[in-house]
């Protein structure tokens, strides 16, 4: 078997909405797939991946159990490459947004070190975006 990268990631929520405006608006995602309501699934490309946001109160989201709490949660964090925007416009941007954000750092990851910087969606879920230098 071989890796070949991380095809989706899901993150349970109550507050399906404003979680995928804060993955397509401020983030750049894209929706790719929707089912219904009350199967509670939504499917966001996040370049060769897909972040998945379900419904906690879906028939999807009834299967893992309770809400996030904010803390004692499984995932520390996830980690998203981007390009085609310097770090000082990125920041910019999210500050335009009301992103909360941690400090800008070099941090090590499956593409070398780089720059990057936490920051805090609207379910508290800790999001590192990492500067790709082709």
């Amino acid at each position: 078997m071989k890796i070949t990268g991380i095809d989706h990631l899901v993150l349970r929520t109550t507050q399906t909405q404003i979680m995928v405006d804060f993955y397509c608006q401020v983030l750049s995602c894209v929706v790719e797939r929707q089912l219904a309501p009350d199967v509670g699934l939504t499917q966001l490309r996040a370049g060769s991946a897909l972040i998945d946001i379900v419904a906690v109160d879906s028939e999807l989201g009834r299967l893992g159990g309770r809400a996030s709490s904010g803390r004692d949660n499984n995932l520390d964090h996830f980690c998203l490459g981007f390009t085609e925007m310097s770090l000082s416009d990125l920041l910019v941007h999210l500050t335009k947004h009301n992103v909360r954000m941690g400090e800008v750092a070099t941090r090590y990851g499956a593409q070398g070190f780089g720059q990057s910087v936490y920051i805090f969606d609207p379910d508290g879920n800790t999001v590192e975006l990492k500067l790709e230098v082709s």
